[in-house]
């Protein structure tokens, strides 16, 4: 006999089709890539080519006024103006994002499309050097106290509410394969537990696929604490190391031969319950690969809660990992005595995949593209080569899709405020051109460290050739910095920022710059240190106001915990002062 789902009946939705992506049903905000930054003055933002755009508009404008004169002449085809319409109108937006000139070319190019960030460098160096303004105390205070209300995690709480109690009898086994880097295969796992809870399943340890591009042949127990993982989830979903024997010989002892349910990506409750439970209790056991993004974020709390307890609470890196990650820490805390023991991590997506997959341009001429090209062929054969497909470098800066260099990241915390005293921790995999692109950010924060001189060679041996364990150290180093910079987005910034969250009463301790806006302050010669500071500043009050963003219905709990995984609490330090108020 077989045991009911334990966490409820089913949801509300009729449809058993999972809804599709959150992310392609929500856009990107239309904001212009200038929105926010003012001109005016000599060390403003200057906006070139607006003479030509111009011309270009109206041109086009005219040509638009005469197809639709002659449409209305025809009322036979009356009903085609709107295609005509719309179809001019993305001919017209089309050819801004390809109209992007520059470097080389007599015509001015569209603000923020060029890399121009060593000429900015060099003119606000002299500045920089001279503007001391006390990293202590800006690291103190970087972000402000909230008054009043504090977010703590309160799971148990919330799991006695639910009325959990003794585990009913297992439906079935649950195998699934996780894939990716470091973060998507902690996501896997994580909705894996949450599939689990919802079919009363038991999970078997998720079997990790060997990423070409991770390249990394490490199993759960190398990365995770196997045995810590199975203990903290006891209570809420059985978890085997590996499948009963009777279970395997029913599948000739080969567990590819259980069957494979497609699952697609963001499926909801309903469709599990309705498709893959019933192929459960039939079959005994059950196999989703691959297993990425095949839970909808919206369901209900009681599994919200296996994922928060999931994530923050069972899933802890293995003790190697550990142990030599603790030692990192020690050490840039003891680097860090000239800001009390705190320092700013940040995480550098310079590598040459990420360089050639984003198809920017930097200043390294004819080497460089010829570089990219052999990086590209080598890691996506043939997809940037493929029929009609056009590259747009200096659109994509404009639309803030090119990933920082180390000296841009430099100048943000030099414009932040953080002057050479700061300690630094870059997270990183191999920068491309290390000894060239780093010296500029070595030169601005000399306090600079990374995972290879924080460890020794003999520390870092047995991680080597492990992409993902080598990830997970600098995972640790981040989570425990008083600031943390994310350049990119990804997996590994989408975790790091809900974990902060999680750890530091609902307050992300984040700063993610705005990089449409940066482009242009970047391609702005001309600009004024004053001016300079004054945007990085605004930026960094930006992310201080939304460090304590709350989940959407389709945002992720992993980056957003509250109000899933925490609750609100009065600070009881303001209680203390308002009570001394009145005493």
């Amino acid at each position: 006999m077989h045991g009911p789902s334990r966490l409820g009946g089913t949801t509300t939705s009729s449809s058993l089709s999972p809804p599709s992506s959150p992310r392609l049903r929500h856009g990107r905000s239309k904001s212009s890539p200038g929105s926010g930054i003012v001109g005016g003055g000599g060390g403003g933002v200057n906006f070139r080519g607006s003479g030509e755009m111009l011309k270009l508009q109206n041109l086009v404008e005219r040509l638009g006024y005469m197809v639709m004169s002659a449409v209305y002449r025809r009322r036979g085809v009356l009903l085609f103006a709107p295609l005509l319409y719309i179809s001019g109108m993305l001919l017209y937006m089309g050819t801004l994002g390809i109209d992007v000139r520059g470097n080389g070319s007599d015509e001015p190019a569209v603000p923020g499309s060029v890399y121009r960030s060593p000429q900015v460098f060099e003119k606000l160096w002299p500045f920089m050097e001279a503007d001391t303004n006390g990293t202590s105390n800006l690291i103190m205070n970087v972000w402000k106290p909230k008054p009043h209300t504090v977010w703590k995690p309160c799971l148990d709480q919330t799991f006695s509410q639910a009325g959990m109690s003794e585990l009913p009898q297992s439906n079935g086994f649950l195998v699934v394969e996780a894939n990716g880097g470091l973060n998507q295969q902690r996501l896997a796992i994580c909705d894996a537990v949450a599939v689990a809870g919802m079919l009363n399943a038991t999970l078997l340890i998720p079997i990790f696929h060997f990423n070409s591009v991770w390249r990394d042949s490490s199993k759960f127990r190398d990365i995770f604490d196997e045995e810590f993982f199975i203990y903290a989830l006891k209570n809420n979903v059985n978890i085997v190391r590996e499948l009963p024997e009777d279970t395997l010989q029913g599948f000739d002892n080969n567990i590819s031969n259980i069957i494979n349910l497609r699952v697609k990506a963001w499926s909801s409750p309903t469709y599990y319950l309705e498709k893959v439970l019933p192929k459960l209790k039939e079959l005994g056991a059950v196999r989703i690969a691959p297993f990425s993004n095949r839970l909808a974020h919206a369901v209900r709390p009681q599994v919200q809660c296996l994922r928060c307890l999931s994530n923050f609470e069972a899933l802890r890196f293995s003790e190697p990992i550990r142990m030599l990650a603790a030692k990192m820490v020690d050490r840039m805390v003891k680097n860090s005595s000239k800001s009390g023991g705190k320092y700013v991590s940040v995480h550098l997506r310079f590598e040459e995949d990420m360089v050639a997959f984003s198809c920017c341009v930097y200043d390294g001429g004819e080497d460089e593209k010829h570089e990219m090209d052999i990086a590209r062929e080598r890691s996506w054969r043939g997809k940037f080569r493929r029929r009609g497909r056009v590259i747009r470098p200096r659109a994509n800066r404009v639309n803030g899709k090119c990933p920082l260099t180390p000296l841009e990241v430099g100048m943000i915390l030099r414009g932040m405020g953080f002057d050479n005293r700061t300690s630094i921790y870059v997270a990183a995999g191999d920068i491309y051109k290390a000894e060239r692109y780093m010296a500029p950010l070595k030169q601005m924060f000399p306090r600079l460290e990374t995972k290879e001189t924080l460890a020794s060679p003999e520390e870092l041996s047995p991680f080597k050739g492990h992409s993902s364990r080598l990830a997970a150290l600098d995972y640790t180093v981040c989570l425990h910095s008083e600031v943390f910079v994310t350049t990119q987005g990804g997996n590994f910034p989408h975790f790091l920022v809900g974990h902060r969250r999680y750890l530091y009463e609902g307050h992300a301790k984040t700063f993610k710059p705005d990089k449409r806006k940066l482009a242009l302050l970047f391609d702005s010669p001309d600009i004024r240190w004053e001016d300079f500071k004054r945007h990085l500043q605004d930026m960094l009050h930006h992310s201080d106001a939304k460090g304590f963003e709350m989940r959407k219905p389709s945002g992720s709990l992993y980056a957003f915990p509250m109000p899933d995984c925490m609750c609100k609490h009065t600070d009881a330090r303001n209680e203390h002062k308002n009570t001394s108020r009145h005493t």
